[in-house]
């Protein structure tokens, strides 16, 4: 019968009292790193308990934005702390290829407790500017050639920039020392409600604090993390794109095109080609250098050179070529190939 019974699930209350254990453990733990696969079990746990706790508080819309602090109920103050909790537990992963992402979604966390504190006017706080937006503050290039008065400018941010934090660290022991002495009254269920109320508003203004100081510091980091981003790709080596050489049929040369045409491949699969259009085509796929076209007559034989010198001299009318040439014609004509040849006969 009992294995019949659906397991209940976890209480909103144990849930964020879990989740928050656990991150206090990893605050404290004695391990020698956070990357103790342990210590990164308590992380991702607590992160899974909190994210859980946090779909909760939004399907039973605890909080308004039309409505005050003094209109939520002294037992429903801590889960105002969800976001500030999940930022800071998303900081202690440990995942270098993933550590940009991490801090970026941590500083969104930590951004929206920030936003949920202003809207019920919980401390006094600025809240801090986006990383695409730099604080006016600061020198931007219109101001940082303005010469001395761009520099007394940013001396002067950065002296209000370390007086504010001085000020949110000395706000922050009093605070703690305050919860440290009111937490084991309050954990022990016999502090009144007024009690449970002051002690829970004292831990949103010392994680407004906290959540001010991460977000300096996770600015500064992601600045540093995308500037090596930046170095990794500048010095990786360039892809270069190789065309690849198209292939070409097989071929046989002839001597001109009258031989293509008459002689052909010799079988119809391979396509013939004068060696002047090979030498065009292999010219036009860039395979080799343009040194002009062939000469026809580098391949003509001795024996047709001496014609063409012959016909040549012809057409100038050189009477002494002209003679010798009908002699030669008339004596092939009574003189037969192979006339006079005997000594090769059977």
């Amino acid at each position: 019968m009992a294995e019949g019974i659906a397991e209940t699930p976890p209480r909103l209350p144990d849930l964020l009292e879990t989740g928050w254990r656990l991150l206090d453990e990893v605050d404290t733990s004695t391990e020698p790193s956070s990357g103790v696969p342990a210590v990164q079990d308590k992380v991702r746990r607590g992160l899974d308990l909190l994210q859980q706790a946090a779909r909760g508080v939004a399907q039973l819309d605890l909080f308004s934005q039309n409505e005050d602090l003094e209109e939520i109920a002294s037992a429903d103050l801590k889960y105002l702390l969800l976001p500030a909790l999940l930022g800071a537990l998303t900081m202690k992963q440990v995942n270098l290829s993933k550590r940009l992402e991490h801090v970026q979604s941590a500083r969104a966390h930590f951004m929206d407790f920030l936003k949920l504190c202003k809207n019920y006017q919980i401390g006094k706080f600025h809240l801090p500017p986006t990383p695409e937006s730099p604080n006016e503050n600061e020198p931007t290039e219109s101001t940082s050639g303005a010469g001395p008065a761009g520099t007394q400018s940013s001396l002067v941010a950065m002296a209000s920039g370390r007086q504010a934090k001085i000020e949110r660290y000395k706000q922050k022991k009093e605070v703690e020392n305050r919860l440290a002495s009111m937490k084991a009254f309050v954990e022990s269920g016999q502090a009144e409600e007024e009690q449970i109320r002051e002690f829970y508003v004292l831990q949103i203004q010392k994680w407004i604090t906290t959540s001010l100081d991460e977000i300096e510091s996770i600015d500064q980091e992601m600045v540093i993390l995308r500037g090596r981003n930046a170095l990794k790709q500048a010095s990786a080596p360039p892809q270069t794109s190789q065309h690849p050489r198209t292939a070409m049929k097989p071929f046989i040369l002839t001597r001109d095109t009258m031989q293509a045409k008459v002689l052909g491949a010799g079988y119809p699969s391979l396509a013939t080609m004068t060696v002047n259009d090979w030498y065009e085509q292999r010219c036009k796929q860039d395979i080799m250098p343009d040194k002009g076209k062939l000469q026809t007559t580098a391949d003509l034989s001795e024996e047709e050179l001496q014609k063409e010198q012959q016909e040549k001299k012809v057409e100038e009318d050189d009477e002494e070529t002209l003679q010798k040439t009908r002699a030669w014609e008339d004596w092939k004509d009574t003189h037969p190939r192979g006339f006079g040849n005997r000594k090769n006969m059977g």
